[in-house]
Formats: C-alpha cells, sequence, structure tokens
C-alpha cells in the first residue's frame, strides 16, 4: 500500500470564480508581468535560494498575477526549525507561504517536472517525494528530519493532495513524526481565497486540471485574495505521538482562516499520550 497515495474527490468542476473575469488588457498585462519575473527568475541562478530573494519574488509573482496576500494577525516570523503544515488548495499556496517567510518546501516528485516552475522550485532548495515510491517515505522523513535539526524550517501539506476548499481532507501524519524525531514544533497555518471578500475556488488546483490554463485562470480573475492565517505553534511533549499531532494540527487549520478574531487563532498543544502509537 502507497502511504503517501490520497485522492480528492474535487474536479476542474469545482473551480467557479465568484465575478466576472479582468479586461482583457489586463489580463495580457498580467501575463507580460508574469513571464518577464519567471524569466528573471530563472536568470537569478543560485542567488534564487537566498531567502530575502525568495520572498521578494515570491510576493512579485503574486503581484504580477494581482493577488493580494493577507496575514491574519500581525507579521511574526515562525522560529528557526518549525514544521510548518497547511491545507492544500492550490499552486499558489507555497507561493503565498514563501512570500511570508521563506522555508524549505517538501513537494510531489511531479512538480520538479513542470515547465518553468520545475526548475525555480529546485532553485529554491525543495525537497521532492515520490509519492509512487512508499519505500521512499521514511528518507523523506528523515531528510527533514536532519533540516530541523539543522534550524531550517520545512513547508508541508500533510493532505498530500489538493481540495479546492481549505477544510477538505485529512492530515497524514507520517511527517510529523520529523518533528517529533527533531523535538521540533509545528505550526499549523490556513490558507484560504476570496474574491472580493467572497468564498472562491478560482484559484484551486484539483483533479486533471493543467498547470497552463489553472495560471491563466488565476491571472483573470478579478478581486482575488489569499489570506494566511498562522495558529500558535504544536509543542511536542509528554509523549505526544504522530496521530496526536496530525489530528491537532489539522483541527486548528479547519478552524479557519477568514475572519478570526483577536489575531492569530490558538491551537492547544497536544497532551500527553501513549508513545509509539501509530
Amino acid at each position: 500500500m502507497n502511504t503517501w497515495a490520497a485522492s480528492s474527490p474535487c474536479t476542474p468542476r469545482c473551480v467557479v470564480s465568484t465575478t466576472a473575469p479582468v479586461r482583457r488588457t489586463t489580463r495580457l498585462r498580467r501575463y507580460a508581468d508574469v513571464a518577464a519575473l519567471l524569466g528573471g527568475a530563472l536568470a537569478a541562478g543560485r542567488t534564487l535560494g537566498d531567502p530575502t530573494v525568495v520572498r521578494r519574488r515570491a510576493r512579485g509573482l503574486l503581484d504580477a498575477l494581482g493577488v493580494r496576500l493577507e496575514l491574519d494577525g500581525d507579521e511574526s516570523r515562525t522560529a528557526p526549525g518549525t514544521l510548518i503544515v497547511a491545507d492544500h488548495v492550490s499552486w499558489l499556496d507555497p507561493i503565498a507561504l514563501l512570500a511570508h517567510e521563506p522555508a524549505i518546501l517538501l513537494a510531489k516528485s511531479e512538480v520538479a517536472r513542470w515547465p518553468v516552475a520545475g526548475r525555480l522550485t529546485t532553485r529554491v532548495g525543495t525537497c521532492f517525494i515520490d509519492r509512487a515510491r512508499p519505500r521512499a517515505l521514511p528518507e523523506a522523513v528523515a531528510g527533514v528530519r536532519d533540516h530541523l535539526l539543522a534550524g531550517r524550517s520545512v513547508m508541508v501539506f500533510p493532505q498530500a493532495t489538493t481540495w479546492c476548499r481549505e477544510s477538505g481532507g485529512v492530515f497524514r501524519r507520517a511527517m510529523f513524526q520529523a518533528a517529533l524525531d527533531a523535538g521540533a514544533p509545528v505550526r499549523p497555518v490556513t490558507i484560504s481565497y476570496r474574491q472580493h471578500g467572497v468564498p472562491s475556488t478560482v484559484a484551486a488546483f484539483v483533479g486533471d486540471d493543467g498547470f497552463l490554463p489553472s495560471l491563466l485562470r488565476v491571472a483573470g480573475a478579478d478581486g482575488l485574495t489569499v489570506r494566511i492565517t498562522a495558529h500558535d505553534p504544536l509543542l511536542p511533549g509528554g509523549g505526544a505521538d504522530r496521530r496526536t499531532l496530525a489530528a491537532h494540527a489539522q483541527r486548528a487549520v479547519a478552524s479557519g482562516g477568514w475572519g478570526l478574531s483577536g489575531g492569530f487563532a490558538s491551537a492547544t498543544p497536544p497532551p500527553a499520550v501513549r508513545s509509539g502509537s501509530t
């Protein structure tokens, strides 16, 4: 059985814009801006791995696409060596996260083969996992653990596939073992999308949707906003196992990413449970 096999009932039929698309002239300008930015990123070479450069270019790409980035609460950074776990809706998700605070991404190996995007994700230091090879999972977990131990934060999407909304899917628990092994905090993050304040699935990248059609759809979307809600870190300890840690992280993410009052939502640290449960 493939531990990382995951499926979603979402298809391109789930993808609906809640507003009329932008005018053709706006779309053409966005296409040109995206092409120029991607060309510049490819020419940047190894400097693309610099955290400051990554953040600037990620924000530039959101601006080029006409996507507004909103942060729920203050802009406090995650402590180094944190496992950042988020829901997965779109290929925009990692860009939005990197625009806030660069970290190492864990992505499926297919991404490395995407035209242009594959080269860029490789250059920013992304770790890839082949979900068709279950035997590669322990090595991937060990790699994430090593990054955490070295003080490098890692971003993971535990749903292992995309859903059209932030509340879909079950968090796979394998990568939470990396946090436990490293004694690293886990920070749940909710990523959600709106168009002029109304929930929208226009950014969703689901089913057999193609990357280029999705890119063009996003570039044509009017009033698209992505919001990042960073919840309080979960601190492994007291015998907490990966199942409990994953469940607490999922509850924090599912608590919502829009309209939460009082800044960051609160996520209660996992209770002491019997160690070794899977």
